[in-house]
């Protein structure tokens, strides 16, 4: 690789595995891939983590790029892509032979071989910029600390900067929502009523985002855009605070604004955010069994979650794959337990309802590949998940399937992931224009007050 006036960036093993076809993303400037880098791959690939296969993924789209290669020009570098505009180039570096030229850490360790690797080409390609691109934060840490000018993380799949920015799926207006408008067009049709008003007040607004205020009983939903003007379908939010869905009715407008969406049969994904205690969890499954028994809308209902440790862990837990997740979804089993608590007999109840509404406990590893028809899927904990593995799951769903995510974005366990790179966050954004999905943050603590309290104060 020349030195020109473009970048030239080192991955990480991390990045492969976070997106195993990254290296498409830098197809105007230079990609060095270190020799440990695809050793850690070739280690990952053959383990029973979740991330094996992006792992072979990785593997084999480098392979696809070096087939045709000689090792020299592996060495010097070779086009990422034929396509128009493309001038980057990629190369593998032997980074095993750098120990005696770059002093910078002694041992063989994956990562300090990695930082070696950095240190060697800042100096060898100095004046150019050459950048480390890792999603390891304490790696970002040690590499400045060794003299690394460059340090950042992937940012391609990143839709927002702050995680505050992030649409809640409603708005709220000030004072009473009919004082600040000027003209509106209202019909009734299908015994609903909507309202056709000037779009520029609304601004950010999206299809199905809720829209009330603080002081009437005013709530609607976004029904369509168009240019100039936005469409609002009237929701009563008295209405909305006295649904009874499974016996139990919401605690404040947030939660009457995520059953109407759950209720509704024309919103395929519903996107549910907020704290713990906020009802993520209880609305979901109250709603799933409403429509499964009560109305027969679905066939079944599907319970799964992100279990990170579950490929070395899940072989020693006994029985059937649904006794070995049970440990992992307790928080769906409590809410089960919470939902019957008043009956005669709690156990009774919750064995005939899991029959009846066919309720099964499924492993997120165990879902690629499937089509799942006519069922409502829960997938619980979806702070923990990346932007692809979201994917996998969504794209399973066929004809006549809801799938609701809910997730937290302040209890995020992957080393990988923040906030802003959650694959939650991911989906809120891309989602946010699609009619067929709605997301609702739901605005504070109703499991008690102590959770309240702890919530806001530790």
């Amino acid at each position: 690789m020349g030195d020109t006036d473009r970048k030239l960036f080192v991955l990480d093993t991390n990045i492969l595995l976070h997106e195993p076809l990254a290296i498409y993303s830098f197809q105007e400037h230079d990609v060095v891939i270190p020799m440990t880098v695809l050793e850690e791959l070739d280690r990952i690939k053959d383990s029973k983590r979740d991330v094996a296969r992006d792992a072979r993924v990785a593997i084999r789209a480098l392979e696809a790029m070096f087939k045709d290669a000689t090792p020299d020009e592996i060495s010097e570098g070779i086009p990422i892509s034929k396509t128009t505009g493309a001038t980057g180039n990629i190369a593998i570096l032997a980074d095993f032979e750098l120990q005696e030229t770059v002093k910078a850490f002694a041992d063989k360790a994956g990562d300090n071989r990695i930082l070696n690797s950095v240190l060697y080409l800042q100096n060898k390609r100095a004046p150019r910029e050459v950048t480390l691109v890792t999603k390891d934060i304490n790696m970002r840490l040690r590499a400045k600390g060794a003299g690394v000018r460059f340090v950042d993380d992937y940012r391609t799949d990143q839709l927002i900067d702050d995680v505050q920015y992030l649409t809640k799926g409603f708005q709220q207006t000030e004072g009473e929502f009919w004082s600040n408008i000027q003209e509106v067009e209202s019909q009734i049709i299908a015994g609903h009523t909507y309202h056709t008003l000037d779009r520029d007040p609304f601004e950010p607004t999206y299809i199905n985002q809720y829209i009330i205020d603080q002081e009437s009983d005013f709530a609607g939903r976004v029904e369509s855009i168009s240019t100039e003007t936005i469409t609002i379908r009237d929701l009563s939010r008295e209405r909305m605070m006295n649904r009874k869905v499974w016996d139990i009715t919401p605690k404040n407008i947030y939660q009457g604004m995520a059953l109407d969406a759950l209720l509704d049969p024309d919103i395929d994904l519903v996107i549910l955010t907020g704290a713990a205690g906020s009802g993520k969890t209880l609305l979901a499954l109250a709603s799933a069994l409403e429509q499964s028994i009560e109305k027969g809308m679905f066939d079944k209902i599907i319970v799964t979650r992100n279990t990170p440790d579950i490929g070395e862990s899940i072989g020693f837990l006994p029985g059937s794959e649904e006794e070995k997740m049970l440990p992992w979804l307790g928080a769906v089993t409590d809410t089960l337990e919470a939902l019957h608590k008043n009956d005669h007999c709690t156990e009774g109840s919750l064995k005939y309802i899991c029959d009846k509404a066919n309720i099964q406990f499924k492993s997120i590893n165990f879902m690629r590949g499937r089509s799942i028809q006519n069922a409502f899927v829960l997938l619980d904990e979806c702070q923990n998940l990346t932007a692809s593995q979201i994917k996998t799951i969504i794209t399973r769903c066929g004809e006549g399937t809801k799938i609701v995510c809910s997730g937290n974005l302040a209890q995020i366990d992957s080393q990988y992931l923040t906030p802003v790179t959650s694959g939650l966050t991911y989906m809120v954004e891309r989602f946010k224009n699609f009619e067929g999905s709605a997301n609702i943050h739901l605005n504070g603590v109703v499991r008690s007050r102590l959770a309240e309290f702890a919530e806001e104060n530790l």
